[in-house]
C-alpha cells in the first residue's frame, strides 16, 4: 500500500492528523504534556474560557452511568486574561502548532470581548465559540438552541475577528441542521458538534439528583451513535467542515465519524479514562487505515453519504 497520509486541513490550517483534544477535557494541557509529547495532537481545544473567573457549579459535579459520565462543571476557568497572560504561554511550551480557543459567554458581549482579544494572540488557529454548553444556567443553551439568537451571536463575532470561527452546537434541539444553517448564514467558518446531551440520575438512598446542578451533559461512548447520527444530517445540510465529538474512543470511531462527515475529531471523555488516549489513537489509525483501504484520511469525510 502507498504511503498513508493522516493530515487533514481545518479552514486553510493543515493539522497532521485529525484528533484535538475537547475542550474541558484536556485543561490547558499542562498535566498532560509530562506525559506525552503533545506535539504528536493535530490540534489542542484548551479549556472553555469566560471573561470572568469562574469558580464553577456546586459538588458533586460528575456522576457515572453505563458506558460514560455525566458533568456539571459549570464553565470553571481563571478567566480571559489569565489565560492569555499564563495558561496560553505555558502551553505553547509543549505545543507549537495552531490552538483551538473554547470560549463561552452568557450575551452576545461577553462573546465578542473574549474572541477579540484571542483573534490577537499568535497561537490560536481557531476560535471556538461555545454557544451550546448546557451547564450555565442563564444563556448557553438557550442561545444555542434558538437558531436567530445562535446566528446573532455568530455575526457578533464574526464582525469583530480575523481567524476562523467555529461554533460548537449542543444536541438539546429538536433539529440540530436548523441552527447549523442558521450560524452557516451568519458567517461560521466551521462547525464543532455535539456538546452533551442533557442526562440526570438518581440516587435511591438520598432520593436526590446525584450531581447538585440537577441534570448534567452525557459524554463518553454511549454518546458515539447521537453524535454520528447528528453530523451526519448536518453535513447534508452545510457546506462549511465540521468537526465531529461525542463518544470518541478508538481509531474506528474516528473513521466512523469522518465518514459521518466529519473533518476532523475531538476527543473528550476518553482523555479523563485513559490520559494516553489521544496518543494511542493516533497510534492505531495507521492501522485502521490499513484495515479500510484508506490511503488519504481526508478523502474520507463523507464517504458514508
Amino acid at each position: 500500500m502507498s504511503e498513508l497520509d493522516m493530515s487533514v486541513t481545518l479552514s486553510g490550517i493543515k493539522l497532521d492528523n485529525p484528533v484535538i483534544p475537547a475542550s474541558g477535557t484536556f485543561g490547558y494541557g499542562h498535566e498532560f504534556a509530562e506525559l506525552y509529547d503533545l506535539n504528536i495532537l493535530g490540534s489542542i481545544a484548551f479549556k472553555g474560557t469566560t471573561r470572568e473567573a469562574r469558580f464553577g457549579n456546586p459538588t458533586p459535579r460528575i456522576a457515572e452511568i453505563p458506558s460514560g459520565m455525566i458533568n456539571s462543571v459549570g464553565l470553571q476557568n481563571p478567566g480571559i486574561e489569565k489565560v492569555i497572560s499564563e495558561e496560553l504561554p505555558r502551553l505553547r511550551e509543549h505545543f507549537d502548532k495552531p490552538v483551538i480557543a473554547n470560549i463561552s459567554g452568557f450575551e452576545a458581549e461577553d462573546f465578542v470581548y473574549c474572541a477579540e482579544r484571542l483573534d490577537a494572540v499568535e497561537n490560536v488557529g481557531i476560535l471556538e465559540i461555545n454557544i451550546s454548553c448546557p451547564n450555565v444556567r442563564s444563556g448557553g443553551v438557550s442561545i444555542g438552541a434558538c437558531p436567530s439568537d445562535a446566528a446573532a451571536v455568530t455575526a457578533a463575532v464574526k464582525k469583530a475577528v480575523k481567524k476562523p470561527v467555529y461554533v460548537k452546537l449542543t444536541p438539546n434541539v429538536t433539529d440540530i441542521t436548523e441552527v447549523a444553517r442558521a450560524v452557516e448564514n451568519a458567517g461560521a467558518d466551521g462547525l464543532s458538534m455535539i456538546n452533551t446531551p442533557l442526562g440526570m440520575r438518581i440516587d435511591p438512598r438520598t432520593r436526590r439528583p446525584v450531581v447538585a446542578n440537577g441534570v448534567g451533559g452525557m459524554s463518553g461512548p454511549c454518546v458515539l451513535p447521537i453524535a454520528v447520527r447528528m453530523v451526519y444530517q448536518t453535513y447534508k445540510a452545510v457546506k462549511i467542515p465540521i468537526i465531529g465529538i461525542g463518544g470518541i474512543s478508538c481509531a474506528d470511531d474516528v473513521i466512523e465519524m469522518m465518514l459521518a462527515g466529519a473533518a476532523a475529531v475531538e476527543v473528550g471523555a476518553a482523555n479523563l479514562v485513559e490520559p494516553y488516549a489521544c496518543r494511542d489513537i493516533i497510534a492505531d489509525l495507521p492501522s485502521a487505515m490499513e484495515k479500510y483501504g484508506i490511503t488519504k484520511l481526508s478523502e474520507i469525510t463523507g464517504g458514508a453519504h
